[in-house]
């Protein structure tokens, strides 16, 4: 059975959401607040998938996300009751997955969360040393990747900027989060050289990299694997 953390100081919007979810099936884990949540997803054992509410005391959203981020890749989502493009921007910034505005249907909310589930567990097997996403694999200790069979000749940036997306599919990657990881923070020169790397790897990547190497404009870059 799947595990869901649902962080949200409304007890009502908490209780309602756990409710459906327990109807459909998941187990439940209820935070109260930010910090409650970070304590809860680092203590319980394995959760599955993340709910957690922007404005929330003691820890917002924003924060909840970007500490799990630094040691988890597993699937959040985040609600609010505001809709401005800012805080859309900084979910995404931060990690989240999806992002849903308050007042929603637990129903659809419930179906966002199983299509959520879906793209995290879908065509990709990830272990340490091998990635295999819809006929890409990569090999990592070897520094290989083959399409179909076919090997594809990258750079070591390329090479890191896909083993960075494949490891977390479905997630979305800022500019600034790749020239971090992939960088340094200690780089200077210009961020859009992300954007050069990228293109030239999907362009490598052929077929494969025009389905499934994704830009998400205003906001960053992710892999998207089948769904079937």
């Amino acid at each position: 059975m799947k595990r869901i953390l649902v962080a949200d100081d409304e007890a009502r919007i908490r209780r309602l959401v756990c409710d459906f979810l327990k109807n459909a099936g998941y187990e439940t884990v209820e935070a109260v607040d930010g910090k409650e949540a970070i304590e809860k997803f680092f203590s319980v054992g394995s959760i599955d998938l993340v709910i957690c509410d922007i404005m929330m005391p003691e820890a917002d959203g924003w924060e909840v996300t970007r500490k799990i981020r630094e040691s988890s890749s597993v699937p959040i989502l985040v609600l609010t009751a505001r809709s401005q493009e800012f805080d859309e921007l900084m979910s995404f910034e931060s990690g989240a997955d999806d992002y849903v505005t308050k007042p929603f249907s637990p129903g659809v909310l419930v179906k966002r969360v199983e299509a959520i589930l879906k793209r995290s567990q879908s065509a990709s097997t990830v272990n340490d040393d091998v990635i295999s996403i819809n006929g890409l694999v990569i090999d990592i200790p070897a520094h290989t990747v083959t399409n179909n069979l076919k090997p594809v000749e990258l750079t070591i940036k390329e090479h890191n900027i896909l083993v960075k997306l494949a490891k977390n599919s479905g997630r979305i990657f800022s500019r600034e989060q790749l020239l971090d990881s992939i960088w340094g923070i200690d780089f200077v020169g210009d961020p859009r050289t992300v954007d050069s790397h990228v293109a030239r790897l999907r362009t490598k990547l052929g077929e494969w990299g025009e389905a499934h190497l994704k830009t998400v404009y205003g906001v960053g870059y992710k892999i998207e694997v089948d769904k079937s």
